[in-house]
């Protein structure tokens, strides 16, 4: 975002791992820079890094080489400012709905009525105020996502990092917890930065895709998505949505054929 501080600097990070069969260079070379209030959306081959990626800037795993900094501070370790929504709910089994969107609020500190508010807006916010006391088992895929994405907003991060948050889901939840995420952004004016495998998921959500190549995981392309907010489902009707998703597709695709090699 032309403006905007840069809130998350990665500089020239390589990742590998060491296995039986040698070492697998994960992401080799990757550098950008991702402005504060930013969704970026990041596309590309299963196996190109992208997960990789998320890890490092959450502090979940470090860099072979390379830096990657928040607000100008080297990132070695998970903090409280970035919040992770993975594909796998992660919800306590044995916690209730408000329950678990207040555990980590707990370990802040805050008191009981403290808590409850916080819990109460967020769970206001993705439509969930009447299953407060419902347990995980007693909810859906998509109510399980809101969940997941309730309890990040609650801890009030700077950053949300999500993998595939809406993958498992059908195509109607999807739709609709796109919807939601895009409202919740606009509102809260988070930095956000997503994994998707979904090309019109990424148009939709983000002001810029970052298409990574097939492996070892590099920066192909960033695109700039000037499509104006509020969007919705019917955004992908748009001639300039269309456009997009024809370019970026024959970008990803490319990089799909090189994996196939």
């Amino acid at each position: 975002m032309a403006g905007n501080a840069v809130k998350v600097k990665i500089d020239n990070v390589k990742k590998s791992f060491s296995g039986v069969k040698g070492e697998t260079i994960a992401l080799n070379g990757v550098s950008m820079d991702i402005a504060e209030n930013e969704f970026v959306c990041v596309i590309g081959p299963s196996g190109c890094g992208k997960s990789t990626l998320l890890n490092l800037i959450a502090g979940l795993k470090e860099p072979t080489s390379g830096k990657i900094y928040l607000d100008g501070r080297e990132i070695t370790a998970p903090g409280p400012e970035r919040g992770v929504v993975f594909q796998q709910y992660a919800l306590f089994p044995w916690l209730t709905v408000r329950k678990n969107v207040e555990f980590g609020l707990k370990l802040k500190g805050m008191s009981k009525s403290e808590m409850g508010a916080v819990a109460d807006k967020y769970l206001r916010m993705v439509e969930l105020q009447d299953f407060a006391d419902n347990f995980p088992k007693e909810l859906s895929g998509g109510m399980k996502q809101r969940v997941a994405i309730a309890r990040a907003y609650a801890m009030n991060p700077e950053i949300l990092l999500m993998d595939e948050p809406f993958g498992a889901l059908d195509a109607q939840t999807r739709a609709q917890l796109q919807e939601d995420l895009l409202e919740t952004w606009e509102k809260e004016q988070k930095t956000c930065f997503f994994i998707t495998h979904d090309v019109e998921e990424a148009i939709l959500l983000a002001q810029t895709v970052v298409i990574m190549s097939a492996r070892p995981g590099r920066i192909k392309e960033s695109v700039a998505i000037d499509i104006p907010y509020p969007r919705n489902q019917a955004t992908k009707m748009m001639p300039e949505f269309i456009e997009l998703k024809n370019y970026i597709w024959g970008k990803v695709y490319k990089e799909y054929l090189e994996v196939k090699k």
